[in-house]
């Protein structure tokens, strides 16, 4: 039985129709996000890689370029959704399901191998990475937040690497900063990237339940795991050479395109 990693795909979006077929730097953002998966499913072994789209010109681009597609329901509200219908679409059974959000064309393949490699070898429902910031960028997080409040995202965990909250405040509250500063060399801040691996189970049960209350309040799906009682693991993982979050808006994929002509391309074309 073999793992699965979902590339949600939605035609729809406000700021920027059509965004999985939007280029940026000479390739459509589904490729960006489809080389991601496939370098990853290489290094694990025994992972198949699925596109779950609502739109029959996704679908078609992404046969075209040689990626197993479905078609999934547009009322489908979220990513993790969206994974759970492809799982059901594509006819097929998985013990593990990764949903790698199909706008966020730096994930690093590794964060994946890492996180499916620690639920391989664990029993928890969801794994899930988070890097532990250096000052500098905890400092960026900070001024970042004074502008777009609701971005970015930290994550309180036990010494076993459960997590125990996620919240867009940043946590935790350091009452002895200044010193903390002058001794270590990494700030305790950890920040979640928005990427999961569920055991299928998990992710039906998160499905089958209602938005719960903090997940309302920050608008945080990943608290109606913990809200459920679920166990998800926080894998510490290196920062990812560029580091954005998705790509929502014409303003984004500027941002996309000056990040890789300073930072090198990181697109791996796996039909070469």
């Amino acid at each position: 039985m073999a793992d699965l990693i979902v590339i949600p795909a939605r035609y729809g979006s406000t700021r920027l129709p059509g965004k999985p077929l939007h280029p940026i730097a000479g390739r459509l953002l589904l490729e960006r996000v489809a080389g991601i998966a496939m370098v990853a499913a290489r290094k694990l072994g025994d992972v198949e890689v699925m596109v779950a789209t609502d739109d029959t010109r996704i679908l078609d681009k992404a046969h075209e370029i040689g990626l197993h597609a479905v078609m999934t329901s547009p009322d489908i509200s979220s990513g993790s959704g969206r994974a759970l219908a492809a799982l059901r679409a594509s006819g097929r059974s998985a013990q593990l399901v990764v949903n790698l959000q199909g706008d966020a064309p730096f994930t690093a393949p590794d964060h994946i191998v890492e996180i499916v490699r620690h639920a391989r070898r664990s029993t928890a429902d969801v794994t899930t990475p988070v890097v532990q910031l250096d000052w500098p960028r905890l400092d960026a997080l900070v001024a970042h937040k004074q502008m777009t409040p609701a971005s970015g995202t930290t994550c309180i965990r036990a010494a076993d690497g459960r997590a125990l909250w996620f919240s867009k405040t940043v946590l935790p509250f350091m009452r002895k900063e200044a010193e903390l500063r002058g001794e270590l060399p990494l700030s305790p801040v950890l920040q979640h990237i928005g990427l999961y691996c569920y055991r299928t189970p998990a992710l039906e049960a998160f499905e089958a339940a209602p938005p719960s209350h903090y997940e309302v309040l920050e608008g945080l799906e990943q608290l109606r795991l913990i809200e459920l009682g679920l166990d998800i693991r926080a894998v510490l993982v290196p920062p990812a050479r560029i580091t954005m979050s998705g790509v929502d808006s014409p303003l984004d994929v500027e941002r996309a395109e000056r990040l890789i002509a300073e930072h090198g391309d990181p697109f791996v074309d796996w039909r070469a």
